[in-house]
Parts: C-alpha cells; structure tokens; sequence
C-alpha cells in the first residue's frame, strides 16, 4: 500500500512539471518564432517571416522576379563580435579586511580563478555565449559541480571508478531556458526557472541509469536549400527531453527545490544543491547575459531584429534596380497579334543577325522605349545603408575598416572610435556583469564542495606553472573585482605608442637615467614581447627567487645572500613588499622586520661595491 501511495506521488510530480513546462513553452512562443527569424537572416536566408507563430518562407509574387540577399546584417554581427571577443578582464578578489590572513586569503582566491580560467578554457565559453546573444539577445551560463568529472582518485565497491569531482561551465542557449514569467526581467525575480534540453536515451541511461522511452522531439538544425542555409525544427526519435525545474527559497521550501524528470520518469526531488548566493543562500546555477536589454522583459534584443526590417527594404530595392537594368539591356518587345511566332520568340529572343519573318501587312516586332535607371533607387540605397550604421551602431569605419580620413585629423579619429565603443557600452557591462558573477558562482560552489584539498595549476607572470594546493576552508571572500579597465578603451597600437611616448620622456627610467633589467622586462611584457624575451631566464628569475624571500621571511625564517643574486632586483622587490600596505603586521613584528630590514642593508652593500669597481675600471 505504501509503494502505491509513493509511485502515485511521484506521478503526480511528473504530471506537475511537465504541465508547466508546456504552459511556459507556449508563453515563450513568440519569442523563440523571432530567434528563429533572427537565426535565418543572420545565415542568408532572407525571404521568409513570421506566419501563426512560426517561421515561413515567403512566396514570388511573379516568376520573373529577382530574389537576391544582399546580407548586411552578417557583417554587422562580425564586427560587433570581433570587438566583444576583446573584453576578457582579468578578476581579482576584494579581501574582507586589511588582515594579513585575509589578504593572503584573497590572492589564493585569485589564483584559483586564474587557474579554473585556463582549465575550463573560459575564454572560448565567453566567445560562444556572445555569440548566442548577439544572434538571440540572450545567452546564459550554467555552473555546476560534476562528482564524475575530473581526476580519478580511487574506485567504488563495485570497480567502477571514482573521481574527485570539479566545476563545469556550460553555455546554455535560450531555446532551453524557460522562465516563470516572461515580463520579470531578472533571474532572481522569477520564483522558478526551468531548464529543458533534449538527449539521446542512451545518454539519459548513462547518466541516471534510468531507461526512459523515445520521444519525438523537434532539434532545430541548419540545412542547405538552394544554396543557402536555412534553420529548420527536425523531427528526430530516440531522445527524451530531460527537464529541471529550480525554484528559489520560499517560506515553504526554506533551502529552495529541484526537481527533474524525463519523460514519466521522477529522476529527483530535493532541495536547491548549490549554496552560491548572496550570504550563503541557495539559488539558481544560471548567469544571464543580454545584448541590449529591454526594461520589463525577460529576453535580451538581438541587434538583428533591429536590422531586418531595413534589411528587407534593402533587398527590395537592389533587386528591383538590377530588374529594371535587365530590362534595359535585354529590352521588351512589342509584337503585333498573330504577326510572329511568340513562343520561337520567348525561347529565342532576338540574337544578332537572326532573320524574322512577320505577317504581310503587320508591324515588325520592336523594343520598347525605356528610360534609364532611376536615381531614386541610388538614394534609396545609400539612405538604407546610412540606416544600417545608424539602428546597429555599426559605423563604416568598424564595418569597413576603413574611413575617409583625408581631412580628419588625429583626434577626430579617436573620438570617432570611441564613439564607437561608446555604442556598445551596454553589451560590454553584459559581459562584465556575467563574468564577474560567474566568478562568484566558482568560489561559492568550490566552498560548498572542495572539501578535500585540491590541487590546480596557475600561470605566474614570468610563464612558469606553479602548482598550488587549496581546500574549502580557504576561500574567505567572494567579493570579485576587476583589474582592468574598458578593454576596447585602447588598441594595441595606441597601447605601444604610449608606452614609447613613456619611454622616450624618460619616466620609466632609473635615477641614472638608465632603464633597468627589471623594468625592461616589463616594458617587452607590456609591449607583447616578454615571453621572446632573451633576459627572461635571468631577470625574471632574480624577480621569483626575491619574491620567494619575502615569504620567507614573512614566516620569520632566515635567508642568506647569494653570490649569484642580482642585487638591485633583489634589494628593490624587498622594499616594495615592506613598503605595500599588505604587509602591516609584518611592520609590527620588530624581530622579522629587523631580519629583512638587515638583508637589504646587505644588498645594497654589495650593490655599491659592484657600482665602484664598475666605475673604477670604466676609469
């Protein structure tokens, strides 16, 4: 009886989840018909619109009719991506107070989302969400724990092998999102959001070791019809749709619900499994990102949609220029009633030096009388491409990589560029936001679940992997920051220019108007030549081995002089870490800092000594 009871609830869960999955999937319809539009015109294929909720092509309203694409709205979206690609700013973490721990605390932190970074390659996810919002107007991100991801580190009772389980970063695209109102537009607005994406059943039997039966699902897929791409919902068996439903904490479910099912199948039931919002509540995994975001909406607005009004307008008119110039160069005959064979005629035309045999008595076939082209259809276009740049804030100097700049100086150029970027500000703090709230969601969950100590690589500045041990109990602070600013702000050619500017006024240079081995590293650094650098196995290796003194002695340990240190390196990576504000207890500790305080005296020692027999033998 009690088995009935409990297989007539989980029916009823399934019933529940599945209703609203299907009320919101209706509610969402509008939206996905114009994504689908957005998808066609981006790929070519222009000549179809929305018809009862669905995407249809549109039909020739004469057989003559030219129906060429002229797609403007594809290098649009290239250029408009091509500069977002640029925006990879690199996160830091904001320590909870000035104690050393927590300082210390925070720069593990870093390295740890440095390190999470590269692994999960989080450029290109960025890149792909991007891309997916610039053609949709929405993208989202999904982090999550994977208990079979990962190293192996041992194996079960059964042989089967278990892993030690890590962050994964998945970019999920709109069509698999479904929100509990369309007009909320944050995440956290919405008291529930579920997230649909279909599988093969052998994938589901893999994963949940469950078997659920084929259904007949619609993946949307690109074909080629006529030499153009077109997007189009395939019928395909054998998968299931696996849908999860979040719902944020309420006062009935304190630690919030999820629940997934597949096809009649409950596969779980349970509270929210990350704790990864603010002050340690649980939410949902997802991370938005919009194109241009509309007040009141859900869903971000593609440039695209913006475009393809225009976009119509200007096919229209190229075709029917190059319609009225084929009749000017082909001509339209005029043909007397019965005076000629019309369909010898049709298929044959008027070739040079063809005899044409008409009806005694009746007028000889001739051409009409046209005009030429137009000039209005030479306005029209140029005023449609005016419009292009205008509705996209695409210019002809990002769209074309080139300008009339005859008469422009220097400065009008640069303001033009940043009027430019300006243009795409919004889309730009999108992709801030999303980055930085991802980086949140890895140190949270990493809290929730890195129980174990873990180990993870990170690249240091001088291009060695330092590896680096790190469990739950270390992440103190979640608080992400930037380091850089507005990454379209600057090219790499303003960016060198300005540091040659640097160079040649002489800021950069010592109090001998030298330029130092320690500053020239980084000048090649700053100039994207650090890694080519013929000094890097001296210099920056002096840089490591005084920088892993001052640990030492932060832990109050001794270190000797070396005959082989590079004493000016050595003596100023001491005072810069004595003289950061980091280092307030160590000021305070008389013993440690009589220690690193006496160490420097005795690089500068030999420093001075180095410098007079230098002298001594220039002499």
């Amino acid at each position: 009886m009690k088995k009935s009871i409990q297989s007539e609830y989980q029916r009823e869960i399934v019933k529940e989840v599945r209703e609203d999955y299907e009320r919101r999937k209706i509610a969402r319809s509008g939206y996905e018909a114009q994504w689908r539009l957005n998808t066609n015109f981006l790929m070519g294929n222009q000549y179809c619109e929305i018809r009862n909720g669905d995407v249809e092509d549109s039909i020739k309203q004469f057989g003559w009719e030219s129906r060429e694409v002229f797609n403007h709205i594809a290098p649009i979206v290239e250029v408009r991506l091509s500069k977002l690609s640029r925006v990879k700013p690199k996160m830091t973490v904001v320590p909870q107070s000035a104690h050393v721990s927590d300082v210390e605390a925070s720069k593990l932190s870093k390295s740890i989302l440095e390190g999470v970074s590269h692994k999960l390659c989080l450029s290109e996810l960025i890149n792909e969400a991007t891309n997916w919002s610039e053609c949709l107007g929405t993208a989202f991100y999904k982090v999550i724990w994977q208990n079979d991801y990962s190293k192996v580190i041992g194996q079960n009772e059964n042989g089967e092998d278990v892993y030690d389980g890590d962050i994964k970063v998945v970019v999920c695209s709109p069509y698999e999102i479904y929100p509990y109102d369309n007009s909320l537009s944050r995440l956290s607005d919405n008291p529930s959001i579920i997230h649909a994406k279909a599988y093969p059943v052998e994938e589901i039997k893999r994963i949940w070791n469950v078997d659920v039966e084929g259904e007949s699902v619609e993946i949307l897929s690109l074909e080629r019809v006529n030499g153009k791409q077109k997007l189009n919902g395939e019928i395909k068996k054998g998968y299931a749709t696996l849908i999860e439903k979040y719902e944020l904490p309420s006062s009935e479910n304190e630690n919030g619900k999820l629940t997934i099912v597949c096809g009649d199948k409950l596969l779980y039931v349970g509270h929210l499994p990350y704790i990864n919002g603010e002050d340690g509540r649980r939410g949902y995994p997802f991370i938005k990102q919009v194109a241009c975001e509309v007040p009141g909406v859900f869903w971000g607005v593609s440039v695209i949609e913006r475009c393809i009004p225009i976009q119509r307008a200007y096919n229209a008119v190229k075709n029917r220029k190059y319609e009225y110039m084929n009749r000017l160069s082909m001509g339209v005959l005029a043909v007397e009633d019965g005076s000629i064979d019309t369909e010898m005629l049709e298929e044959e035309g008027l070739e040079p030096g063809r005899v044409v045999v008409y009806r005694q008595g009746s007028i000889p076939p001739k051409y009409l009388a046209n005009s030429s082209v137009p000039n209005e259809f030479s306005y029209e276009e140029e005023r449609l491409l005016n419009e292009f740049m205008i509705i996209s804030g695409v210019s002809d100097l990002m769209r074309n990589s080139q300008s009339n700049v005859s008469n422009m100086s220097g400065t009008a150029l640069s303001l033009l560029i940043e009027q430019d970027d300006n243009r795409i500000a919004s889309t730009i703090d999108s992709i801030k936001n999303a980055i930085k709230n991802i980086g949140k969601h890895i140190l949270r969950v990493y809290k929730q679940f890195a129980i174990v100590p873990r180990c993870i690589n990170k690249v240091n500045e001088n291009n060695s992997v330092e590896r680096f041990y790190f469990s739950a109990s270390d992440i103190c602070s979640d608080d992400i920051a930037f380091e850089t600013e507005n990454e379209l702000s600057q090219s790499l050619a303003q960016k060198r220019a300005n540091i040659f500017e640097l160079l040649n006024s002489g800021l950069l240079s010592d109090e001998n108007g030298k330029l130092s081995s320690s500053m020239r590293y980084k000048v090649l650094e700053m100039l994207g030549f650090g890694v080519n650098d013929s000094s890097y196995d001296i210099t920056n290796l002096h840089i490591s081995r005084a920088r892993k003194e001052n640990v030492c002695f932060s832990k109050g340990e001794d270190f000797c002089i070396s005959e082989i240190d590079d004493h000016e390196i050595h003596e100023k990576e001491h005072i810069a870490y004595l003289l950061s504000s980091e280092n307030e207890q160590l000021m305070k500790d008389k013993q440690k800092y009589n220690k690193m305080l006496n160490h420097i005296k005795e690089h500068k020692k030999y420093n001075k000594l180095i410098l007079e027999l230098e002298n001594s033998q220039g002499e």
